[in-house]
């Protein structure tokens, strides 16, 4: 695999983006492109314009830290892109590798899933994936999971089939119900393309991932525009909103997390602050996901009401 597109349009986008006021430069005459100039970077981060012109061309291979550290301030590139453009040099002329993943999720991991009862918790891996979940988790991801499971003509996306792990950016992206679940779509669309991105960067190898790239591309218009930006970004901790079709809103606070004996594979724990809506509608949910476990079957709560 030759990453030196991935690393032109990655860098092209960032110097894209930033005016010579931002820089400190003076603004100059008539501009061509929006944003910096090669020469305008290659002065901000103390290299010649030849060697700079080569680095966007892609030529990032055995570049030192101390240069590319150089070129991420004078790009004013966030800890995102800054960890993104290490990761791209590092897969730059290196033969093709695959890194080891966790496909599937260790008994002691799930039994920790199960013990969290008072907080959904999932555990997915870089291409999204919902790979394991605790009986909240799945509760409050139940429509994701049932796309999955959906025969034709029920409301499946295009390609679900029950061998496939539920996955979260298809169903944002192919499914109708996709909007309804994340009402701030457009937010959620983007953190979950920028993930990908990160991921891509990471581990170029990955066919699998590749593939859902590819698949949303072709099929998703959203999709395509939000990659070609370019944007990543790292997911830690912060605040969701969800509407689920049997508890209404959701606003949750959510902690993620890399786990390390397992490479690949995140932790996400959402809670909801005390004496708040979505605090009592967790635990509706909880209640909901009883029920769903002894019928198999949803129940209506009465909570799932339109949104005003």
């Amino acid at each position: 695999m030759d990453n030196r597109d991935e690393i032109r349009e990655f860098l092209a986008s960032r110097r894209a983006r930033i005016t010579p006021q931002q820089a400190g430069l003076a603004p100059g005459g008539r501009r061509r492109v929006p944003g910096l100039r090669r020469e305008e970077v290659a002065v901000l981060a103390g290299v010649s314009t030849d060697w700079y012109t080569r680095l966007e061309k892609g030529h990032i291979s055995g570049v030192s830290e101390d240069v590319l550290n150089a070129v991420a301030r004078a790009l004013q590139l966030d800890d995102a892109e800054r960890a993104h453009l290490f990761d791209l040099a590092r897969a730059a002329g290196t033969r093709a590798r695959t890194r080891r993943h966790a496909h599937k999720v260790r008994p002691g991991l799930q039994r920790m899933l199960d013990a969290m009862t008072d907080a959904p918790a999932i555990i997915r891996n870089g291409r999204m994936d919902l790979l394991a979940a605790n009986r909240l988790g799945r509760a409050m991801y139940w429509p994701v999971f049932q796309t999955r499971l959906a025969a034709p003509g029920r409301n499946s996306h295009p390609g679900a089939t029950p061998s496939q792990p539920a996955n979260i950016a298809r169903f944002q992206f192919l499914d109708p119900a996709g909007p309804d679940f994340f009402p701030n779509w457009d937010t959620a669309a983007d953190t979950t393309v920028a993930l990908l991105r990160t991921e891509a960067g990471r581990d170029p190898y990955n066919t699998d991932l590749t593939q859902l790239i590819g698949e949303l591309s072709t099929r998703s218009a959203d999709f395509r525009g939000r990659w070609a930006q370019h944007n990543v970004r790292l997911h830690h901790a912060g605040t969701k909103t969800f509407h689920h079709p049997a508890v209404g809103d959701l606003t949750l606070d959510y902690e993620s997390m890399d786990l390390h004996a397992d490479p690949g594979l995140n932790l996400t724990v959402y809670t909801a602050a005390p004496d708040t809506p979505s605090h009592d509608a967790l635990r509706l949910l909880a209640s909901w996901a009883a029920t769903l476990d002894q019928t198999g079957q949803p129940q209506d709560t009465g909570a799932h009401l339109p949104r005003g």
